[in-house]
């Protein structure tokens, strides 16, 4: 059983997933996120892959992806740091980011360092259903990574089966069509999380985008299995605070 797996099954509500990127605030500061975030009771990690074009970030997370590009991350130096990733972080991570530059490494390698490293899954959202099936899902599975899926209010609910039945780890709600980082009102979107939760879907469902504090983590939970937060502990890092005590104060007002 996977990582991802395992925790759905001993944790199925109020999961919190939380985004950050790799390289950021500082290059080295990879594994001092992910460990701070273990410690301080994120369930699952998205860690993201910085790229210069990331299209369903907003502005919040696209600085963050240009300041760790211009600190000097790769894909090569982020696979060298997650060489500490296991046994020290045995929270699930799965990495986050845009076939471009995953393309540019060579999937197949891609997916062997991954895989390597202890990664549990990916999520590509510029990855169409079509290749997926055909080109890069049985190379995923051959190393034994998930792949999760977005969804969006506009999905229809045949789509929205068709990618339950093709991801595995949880089905990734997106809350509005928009970019990360907007504000949206978490109770506008009831009628969206109450239709996911009435289809009895195969996969856990968490709630993404416009999560932010307690309040809309809160929201999010009442008609998914969690939720996932990025700008907001983005933010939080941008302080100037160690990334140990920023990160505490952060999860324990989402939390507590």
């Amino acid at each position: 059983m996977s990582r991802i797996a395992e925790l759905f099954k001993q944790k199925n509500k109020r999961v919190l997933n939380v985004y950050c990127t790799a390289g950021f605030p500082k290059l080295d500061s990879t594994m001092e996120v992910l460990k701070a975030l273990q410690e301080s009771g994120a369930d699952l990690i998205e860690l993201g892959m910085p790229y210069s074009d990331p299209l369903a970030d907003g502005p919040v997370i696209q600085a963050s992806s240009t300041r760790a590009l211009e600190n000097g991350m790769t894909m090569s130096t982020l696979f060298k740091q997650l060489k500490e990733l296991r046994p020290a972080v045995k929270t699930p991570v799965l990495l986050m980011g845009y076939m471009n530059p995953v393309l540019q490494y060579g999937f197949e390698r891609f997916c062997e360092s991954a895989a390597g490293v202890g990664v549990d899954g990916l999520i590509l959202p510029d990855l169409p259903i079509y290749e997926f099936e055909t080109e890069y899902g049985p190379v995923m599975r051959r190393y034994g990574l998930d792949f999760v899926f977005l969804v969006t209010p506009e999905t229809s609910e045949e789509r929205v089966r068709r990618v339950d039945a093709l991801s595995t780890g949880f089905l990734y709600a997106v809350s509005s069509s928009s970019t990360t980082g907007k504000d949206t009102n978490m109770s506008n979107q009831q009628g969206y999380f109450e239709r996911l939760e009435k289809m009895n879907l195969r996969n856990p469902v968490l709630v993404g985008f416009g999560i932010r504090d307690k309040a809309s983590f809160d929201v999010a939970c009442q008609h998914a299995n969690g939720a996932i937060i990025g700008t907001a502990y983005i933010k939080a890092l941008e302080n100037g605070k160690p990334v140990a005590a920023a990160t505490k104060e952060f999860l324990d007002g989402v939390l507590k």
